[in-house]
């Protein structure tokens, strides 16, 4: 076994053991800041580190949404909560989410994400066009009565690059290329009402951020914040709370506002479902062998 692989299924098995825990920790009632920490906190215990910060959306909010330190939201009754968390070991991630209906009126969406997640990775093997993968998630919410997100896709995944080269659409006549043996991929339908827009806007909110450039700045500790982010954040996306709690200045937020306005820092606003639908996820991480796909988290 190669030191690539090996690592990529210790990765996935810390991220499937972070799905098992998952109903412990989502529940109604709890903090999204409590589940996004709990499952950042427990990502390191297990032995690897977070790939990125845990995203929780709840009902329309669809991706992107990490807590902010000060965070006051709760799980509400009858909501339908999405949870995406990735980890990594030394830069080899994998990457997946689950959605809870905490009311029956939204089981059978997370039931058609969870179908067009089986039936998109049955159809993934070496030589087979990306766009028909794309077809079969359409297809499949379709005939369960529902309708995918067009503009969010599945991403392959490299080392220290959690979006790289080509994506999973899930919808047909999108996609280039075609799957291929080695490929490491993140295969994420995202299901919604069928007389939903189907696409997601960004919001004006953003929480979760990555490293961009290196530019001569203007204050001492915006430099410093960056030297910091750079170090330690340079490859994969961070959440404005971790470097709150961890950077070594005061004026957090006068730096902060001088990497965004420089661009040394660019964000991820928040992505809402267009006509404010609620939306399920699922999602595995998957490794492209001769004959099919090995899901490894």
């Amino acid at each position: 076994m190669s030191e690539a692989l090996d690592k990529y299924l210790q990765a996935g098995k810390i991220a499937a053991r972070l799905k098992d825990e998952a109903p412990k920790i989502v529940k109604v009632g709890v903090s999204l800041l409590e589940v996004c920490q709990r499952f950042e906190e427990l990502t390191i215990e297990l032995g690897a580190r977070p790939a990125f910060p845990v995203n929780i959306g709840m009902n329309e909010v669809t991706a992107h949404y990490t807590s902010p330190s000060e965070d006051p939201a709760v799980i509400p009754e009858g909501s339908l909560v999405k949870v995406d968390v990735g980890a990594h070991i030394d830069g080899y991630i994998a990457d997946t989410a689950m959605t809870f209906a905490f009311s029956s009126v939204h089981e059978a969406l997370v039931i058609t994400a969870q179908e067009a997640l089986r039936n998109a990775i049955d159809a993934m093997r070496p030589g087979v066009k990306i766009s028909e993968v794309g077809a079969v998630v359409e297809k499949t919410m379709a005939m369960l009565g529902h309708k995918p997100i067009r503009n969010l896709m599945g991403h392959r995944i490299e080392r220290y690059k959690l979006h790289t080269g080509k994506s999973i659409p899930n919808v047909s006549g999108l996609g280039v290329g075609r799957i291929q043996e080695g490929e490491v991929y993140a295969v994420e339908p995202f299901s919604t009402l069928h007389d939903a827009a189907g696409v997601v806007r960004d919001a004006s909110q953003a929480f979760i951020f990555r490293y961009n450039k290196e530019k001569r700045l203007k204050s001492p500790d915006a430099t410093a914040l960056l030297e910091y982010v750079r170090r330690e954040h340079r490859f994969l996306p961070f959440a404005s709370r971790w470097l709150r709690g961890d950077s070594p200045i005061s004026s957090f937020n006068l730096a902060f506002t001088e990497l965004l306005e420089s661009k040394c820092v660019l964000p991820y606003r928040v992505l809402v479902e267009a006509s404010g639908q609620p939306v399920a996820q699922a999602e595995h991480t998957v490794i492209v062998e001769k004959n099919g796909c090995r899901i490894i988290t």
